[in-house]
């Protein structure tokens, strides 16, 4: 009888393999009336860790903010007001990257009060992780407030031994700052040197915030050239539920080598890690805007 159960077993079909998911966005929570959107996008973490985890065979989800989590000025209470009701939902998931409105506060204090170990050391506030066959790097693109980020800094070495030191095929690295960007702040060229680190320690994508509206480019390098054999993908993912009139006036004018942009949106981008690629979906509040497709890793 055991051998014809084992027989029989083997017969079956095997469970689709489950890839890690990273879903987020960023400048997210301000209290108020704009509140309810944070909700929104918070309700479409709900439905992709609900999807993810389903049985049998559940599937691993962290949470990425890029930045500007809880406005203006990342104090303790703002996080506890703004951010804790809507995302903070999945605080357990969450691995975030400081903004600007962070450090509103001395030292991002609430910042790393709020998020404790998942944020870094405080002070830093960049690190790395692994998830699936993917390494993840979180930088702080809040230069000048940890040694800035130029060769020689701080940030900089960390970088590069990181990247010196990792064999795998697939990298991304999200932060708050965007080097590239068709909305109102505009291109941040003060990230140029870690841009520079990364296109060629092999990084496939950048995720960043600033800017609050949705941005995908074509790979390109770090001086905005296009590169499909090996330049990184950026997206610009600033639509975590940050309203009022700086919101409006996010309407983006695609510059070189934006392949979709879009401004009055709110939504989450997710993300699935393949072992040698990734696929990726736009997921809006009301459903009309989306944006998806894959890619292997160079």
């Amino acid at each position: 009888m055991t051998a014809l159960l084992l027989a029989l077993w083997t017969l079956l079909p095997s469970a689709p393999a489950q890839h890690p998911i990273l879903v987020g966005a960023g400048d997210i929570a301000k209290c108020g009336s704009p509140l309810a959107r944070a909700e929104q996008t918070a309700r479409l973490l709900d439905q992709v860790v609900a999807e993810a985890q389903a049985e049998p065979s559940p599937t691993p989800v962290v949470v990425f903010t890029l930045g500007d989590a809880a406005y203006n000025r990342g104090r303790p209470a703002e996080f506890q007001r703004c951010f804790d009701p809507t995302w903070g939902r999945h605080r357990e998931r969450i691995r975030p990257a400081p903004g600007n409105h962070e450090y509103g506060t001395v030292g991002a204090a609430g910042y790393f009060e709020y998020f404790g170990a998942a944020a870094g050391e405080p002070g830093r506030g960049y690190y790395a992780y692994d998830l699936g066959e993917w390494k993840v790097l979180v930088l702080n693109s809040v230069c000048r407030r940890v040694g800035g980020c130029l060769p020689g800094s701080p940030q900089h070495d960390w970088l590069a031994a990181e990247l010196r030191d990792d064999p795998r095929r697939c990298t991304l690295a999200y932060f708050h700052h965007p080097l590239w960007s068709s909305g109102g702040h505009g291109q941040e060229k003060k990230m140029l040197p870690l841009y520079r680190l990364l296109y060629e320690g092999g990084v496939e994508l950048v995720l960043s915030g600033h800017d609050h509206h949705y941005e995908r480019f074509a790979p390109q390098t770090p001086d905005g050239a296009l590169d499909l054999e090996r330049g990184i993908r950026q997206f610009v993912v600033g639509t975590g539920g940050r309203g009022g009139r700086w919101y409006l006036r996010e309407r983006p004018r695609p510059g070189p080598n934006s392949e979709v942009a879009s401004g009055g949106v709110f939504g989450v981008l997710k993300l699935e890690l393949l072992p040698e690629g990734y696929r990726w979906e736009f997921l809006s509040t009301d459903g009309g805007f989306t944006d998806s497709g894959e890619r292997v890793c160079h």
